[in-house]
């Protein structure tokens, strides 16, 4: 009689939303996907952190970021633009 009670009594928690359960996985869920995120971010400052030590020690490599920003190019050279939406890789 006992475990049936119990069983009753967690079914009811889990459907109540007023229970905290229904809450308590929501959460869990956030917490999940919000870790997730965090990893992203993770990886794109450490690609920045790179990007940021390059450009502070190599001159060409603010040269070359300084051209791309303002679309320019050294006599001589020729820029090949890509339609990213076009191009599948």
């Amino acid at each position: 009689m006992v475990p049936l009670v119990l069983a009753v009594v967690a079914v009811i928690a889990v459907v109540d939303g007023d229970s905290g359960i229904p809450m308590w996985f929501r959460l869990r869920n956030d917490v999940g996907q919000i870790s997730a995120r965090v990893e992203v971010v993770r990886g794109e400052t450490q690609a920045l952190k790179a990007q940021i030590m390059a450009l502070s020690s190599e001159p060409f490599a603010l040269e070359r970021a300084i051209r791309e920003d303002l679309e320019l190019a050294l006599p001589g050279e020729i820029v090949v633009r890509f339609d990213r939406q076009k191009v599948d890789w």
